[in-house]
């Protein structure tokens, strides 16, 4: 599947696949474009608990904008 970018909101019929990774296997959030969404799965302090994490081009924050600690 190709990457496309897009502007507004977004609507998929077909649901979405984000990427699972571990905090310690979380890129760098300066080397993906800002918008990039990972889910992940330890929570960022190594438990099992899921977090959606999106790039700001600088840092990673979660969903509803906090740091991701």
């Amino acid at each position: 599947m190709a990457k496309t970018t897009f502007s507004g909101p977004v609507r998929s019929d077909n649901g979405f696949q984000i990427p699972v990774v571990t905090t310690a296997n979380l890129p760098a959030a300066t080397s993906v474009v800002a918008g990039t969404v990972y889910m992940v799965s330890d929570n960022g302090s190594g438990n099992d608990e899921y977090c959606i994490v999106i790039s700001t081009g600088a840092a990673w924050v979660t969903a509803v904008g906090a740091a991701l600690s």
